[in-house]
């Protein structure tokens, strides 16, 4: 829990009334309860609402007025037994007046909304007294959340302002319990890390602003998010959600911008995080031995040569339009980056000093049509432009050299749009459809590219008898073109009627979604292919036997083992998906004591090919149960019991429509070679193979029947969350959660072709398919559609013996406990710990060990070879997990906060040739789960801890009226690096060591100081 509230429990509860001005405060029981704790979970996730709810206790015909300190109200009834709910109420402040026979008894004041939170306000009047007004004052006890049964945790906008964190949204909910940055170093649209939600891959989470779906349609990496200091509140959701959202088998990141009101307000920050105050990176050194032609020795990549600069700005104005009628909150933030990267020693982009502006919008108007009937128009934009010079580098003096290229120009990130429409159109009926559309760019130009050059890789494996020892390179930093309209498109369309029926609250309606990908994939530049340059240390053994690549020894210049390869790729296409679902939920108040929420939700999706064709149809009914309890133990809200159980299913992302269901081409031909000319080119050539490709990818569209299983099913998980959160004494909060998550069905891509074909031959159909991978659920039996050479459709079904396959395996659980001192004026604390473990053959769409980002078709289930050894600890799996945070008002000046986190380290892959003999029988090189002839299943070999120390001082000077704001934070304290992600490959080919093996890829952060200035009126 991680949000601050007025707090007050009715007599009947046990716990005082605190009131002001008045003799009779002992007497009067009222009850204002709006808490959340990781375990204090609630019903709507992903919404943009809250609730007020409550008990009247008093004679006479009752009724509630809520109004809000923006003009908004809403008479609600109050029920045979005393209850009364009002749903669906945009977030703020809220005044609650009790009524019996038409006449005023009461109301409460200062009401805060917390979203998707039922805020108790209950109102018991004094025998023989009646009150009009009651100022209600903070209680220290803090209750529990009774009123919930998913798991989250929410940060509101005090809370940013107080806690040391990175400007992201990722950063904000790192502080939720089972939430890690991904072990592969993925990132989002503007550059923002991603995350793991417990052990599950980082394209399988969703994100939302202010209720729309921003999520990247292409590969689920990430969303658009808002300007830092425009979150007015932050859901981050671990398991446990309603039937209402889906599309998620990860975790959720949902942001609620902020509105304006009938105050003027308007403000600003600088913020500063200098290069001269940042620590230096490690450098990178080859491990396992050295490359045929080092340039600088063990020297792989001097990071310790590479600098960072920031400076942000950051305004907003807010107000009334039309008081009580019309608002508007608009606001804006420009970061400026100033880069200087040295990237590794085989780079062709060696030295890059870099410019990124970073600059992001939003703007949300709120209009109250009527008093039933409420509009809210959101919009926002997140962009990422860079653009850079390229240098020569000097590796052994550690120094910049002469001028290249220009680097390419790049624009990233998105903008959208959305309308909400809420009425109240009876005091228990409620109909909400919200609307809007997004547009996400991937332009990246080069400049000064010259198409007459060809790039060159790995050139520190060239034969140095032929360059002298130095590699010969050329100035051609450009591998790969794409298209300058590359985008996203995604529209979202959600429609609910809500109807409180007695102690039923029944909540049905659509949630459809759908995304397109226009001229997406690449090609090769220069010539249309590059050169690769490898080297085997046994040129008599055949480099992969099974595509016809022979030993290079047994042709002209080959006896010293050293060979090129030429790399055909192109992958050009426009695709879309069409993602639809309907829900119906019932919230049951079952007694005084016992929630029951009980949702169902059915998910559809089609995926369309680049001839729009449908190469996905999943319309059958994919239900989704969802049911959840919470027990108030004691009913006073003191010991809370809840549990949930429910099923998640998640869509294909557009990315497999470009490969598996592409006409992508992806070829490589190995050449010998007696020379290399000035330009780094190989020459004399002599071919020991043919253009060859393991998945078969030659250009051809394939026929969309025969693109994937019959019948696919979706990828879904279950998962079991049973947990409690007691009171400790008036000041502390503490519980336990356990939480068990089971990958149930998967997709990914399948390229053995040749073993369909036999199964084909063996059942009488004589098929040349020229599909390059199949999409099937993994660990199960599949049945292909193929077309024979007759022209015919035939049926072949392979098992998932035949196919020489484990059974599919993820799994998670995890116990969480956590100790929460919530804020009392002075100080707010908490600490969490987490036992966790995330195992299996797969990690779902996602190989974060590689760095695959080609999510649903990864490496994983490709051939049988590659899944030999496959079962093990996952790569986001983290067993110990401990995180604490809290800040120390010292005076009413000066506030001290720090965030700490401590985690063990997740797996170290070590991948190599396959079996005993070292053998490539997939032509996939040092892909496998062996490591120099031994079985090296994952988890064999573990990295090290992550410790991380984040401060803070916070200064408000008494002579600017707490409006002007100074911040000092230190990230990283101890400046402890440790690795995150390290190269996992052990070999360059057959029997040869490859001496990158166990380097660092990935790091934490060195630490660095951030300085802001901030000014709010």
């Amino acid at each position: 829990m991680l949000s601050t509230a007025i707090i007050i429990r009715p007599h009947p509860r046990g716990i005082p009334l605190h009131t002001r001005h008045h003799p009779l405060a002992g007497a009067l029981s009222l009850a204002l309860f709006a808490v959340l704790t990781p375990s204090g979970e609630n019903l709507h996730a992903q919404s943009t609402t809250g609730t007020i709810a409550g008990t009247v206790t008093s004679g006479g015909t009752l009724s509630v007025l809520i109004s809000s300190a923006n003009g908004l109200s809403r008479q609600v009834r109050v029920d045979s037994r005393g209850h009364y709910v009002a749903t669906q109420l945009p977030l703020g402040n809220y005044t609650v007046t009790f009524s019996r026979d038409g006449q005023i008894i009461g109301h409460l004041d200062n009401i805060h909304l917390t979203v998707g939170s039922t805020t108790e306000a209950s109102w018991t009047p004094p025998q023989g007294k009646q009150l009009s007004t009651v100022q209600v004052v903070a209680n220290r006890a803090p209750p529990i959340d009774v009123g919930s049964v998913d798991s989250r945790t929410v940060i509101d906008s005090q809370q940013l302002d107080r806690l040391p964190l990175g400007r992201s949204a990722e950063a904000i909910a790192m502080l939720a319990p089972g939430v890690m940055t991904n072990s592969g170093g993925y990132t989002g649209p503007t550059g923002q890390s991603l995350l793991s939600f417990g052990g599950s891959s980082a394209s399988e989470n969703a994100y939302y602003i202010n209720g729309f779906n921003t999520t990247d349609p292409l590969r689920g990496f990430g969303g658009i998010t808002l300007p830092y200091n425009s979150i007015d509140q932050e859901e981050v959701y671990t398991g446990g959600y309603s039937a209402q959202y889906g599309r998620s088998d990860g975790g959720v990141i949902n942001l609620v911008g902020k509105s304006g009101s009938n105050q003027w307000h308007y403000g600003g920050q600088v913020v500063w995080e200098p290069n001269f105050a940042r620590s230096s990176q490690e450098d990178v050194y080859y491990t396992h031995g050295l490359p045929a032609s080092p340039v600088a020795g063990k020297l792989y990549d001097p990071k310790s040569a590479d600098k960072q600069a920031t400076t942000t700005y950051d305004a907003y104005l807010s107000g009334p339009l039309i008081k009580d009628k019309l608002f508007f909150f608009l606001s804006g933030e420009l970061a400026r980056q100033d880069n200087t990267t040295v990237n590794s020693v085989t780079s062709t982009t060696p030295y890059v000093h870099s410019r990124t502006t970073l600059p992001k919008l939003y703007g949300k108007v709120d209009w109250n049509i009527t008093k039933n009937n409420i509009l809210e128009l959101t919009g926002a934009s997140s962009r990422d432009y860079t653009d850079g010079t390229i240098y020569n580098y000097d590796y052994n003096r550690l120094s910049r050299g002469s001028y290249i290229n220009t680097e390419d120009q790049t624009k990233t990130g998105g903008r959208l749009w959305s309308a909400k429409f809420t009425s109240y159109i009876t005091d228990n009926l409620t109909f909400t459809a919200l609307y809007g559309k997004m547009k996400t760019f991937n332009y990246d130009v080069p400049a000064n590219y010259d198409s007459s050059l060809t790039y060159l890789s790995d050139t520190v494996n060239q034969n140095p008898s032929l360059n002298g020892g130095t590699p010969v390179t050329n100035s051609q930093t450009v591998s790969t073109l794409y298209n300058s309209n590359r985008h996203n498109q995604t529209s979202n369309l959600r429609l609910s009627l809500s109807y409180q029926l007695g102690s039923h609250n029944i909540t049905a309606g659509i949630d459809n979604l759908t995304s397109s990908a226009i001229d997406q994939g690449s090609q090769a530049s220069g010539p249309g292919y590059t050169w690769d340059y490898g080297y085997s240390s046994d040129p008599t053994v055949a480099l992969i036997p099974s595509l016809g690549v022979g030993a290079p020894a047994d042709y002209a210049n080959g006896s010293s083992g050293y060979y090129v390869i030429k790399k055909v790729y192109s992958s050009l296409a426009s695709v879309r998906t069409s993602q639809q679902a309907q829900y119906v939920e019932d919230r049951w108040q079952a007694t005084d004591r016992l929630l029951v929420s009980i949702g169902l939700r059915n998910d559809q999706f089609t995926n369309y090919n680049a001839n729009s064709q449908p190469y996905i149809r999943q319309r059958k009914p994919q239900w989704a149960p969802r049911v959840g309890f919470s027990w108030d133990v004691d009913g006073d809200a003191s010991f809370k019991v809840y549990g949930n159980a429910g099923r998640y299913y998640l869509g294909l992302p557009l990315n497999p429509a470009l490969n598996a269901a592409g006409a992508y081409v992806s070829t490589s031909q190995y050449y010998t070679y007696s020379g290399i000319a000035a330009d780094g080119t190989p020459t004399g050539l002599t071919a020991f193979s043919n253009p060859v490709s393991a998945n078969n990818t030659y250009g051809v569209l394939p026929d969309p029947k025969t693109v994937t299983a019959q019948n696919l099913k979706s990828e879904y998980q279950d998962e079991f969350i049973l947990g409690f959160s007691k009171m400790l004494g008036h000041d502390w909060v503490y519980g336990a959660k356990a939480t068990r998550r089971l990958l149930r069905n998967a997709i990914d891509d399948y390229c053995d072709v040749s073993a369909i074909e036999q199964k084909a031959a063996s059942l009488g159909y004589t098929v040349n398919a020229t599909n390059s991978c199949y999409l099937i659920n993994p660990g199960r039996a599949n049945s292909f559609t193929v077309v024979d050479t007759s022209g015919a459709y035939r049926t072949v079904t392979l098992t998932n013996s035949e196919m020489g396959f484990p059974q599919l395996k993820r799994k998670y659980y995890s116990l969480e406990t956590f100790l929460e001192h919530p804020f009392d004026g002075r100080w707010y604390g908490r600490i969490d710990y987490v036992f966790a473990r995330s195992y299996g053959d797969t990690e779902g769409q996602l190989r974060s060990d590689i760095q695959q980002t080609a999510a649903s078709t990864s490496i994983d289930w490709d051939f049988p070879a590659l899944m030999s050894n496959s079962n093990g600890d996952q790569s986001n799996d983290h067993r110990h997990q401990i995180k604490l945070f809290g800040y120390y008002q010292i005076t009413p000046q000066w506030l001290v906060s720090g965030d700490v986190m401590i985690a063990s380290g997740n797996p170290r892959n070590c991948l190599g040739y396959y079996g005993p003999n070292q053998t490539d029988p997939d032509g996939y090189g040092s892909y496998y789960h062996w490591c120099g002839g031994l079985p090296s299943p994952p988890g064999t070999y573990r990295l090290p801890w992550n410790k991380q120390v984040d401060l803070g001082l916070t200064y408000h000077p008494e002579f600017a009226k707490s409006r002007l704001g100074i911040s000092l934070n230190v990230f990283n304290l101890f400046n402890n690096q440790a690795v995150l992600n390290a190269y996992p490959y052990y070999q360059i080919s057959p029997k040869t060591a490859d001496p990158l093996y166990g380097a660092a890829l990935i790091r934490q952060q060195p630490r660095y100081v951030r300085l802001s200035l901030n000014y709010d009126y």
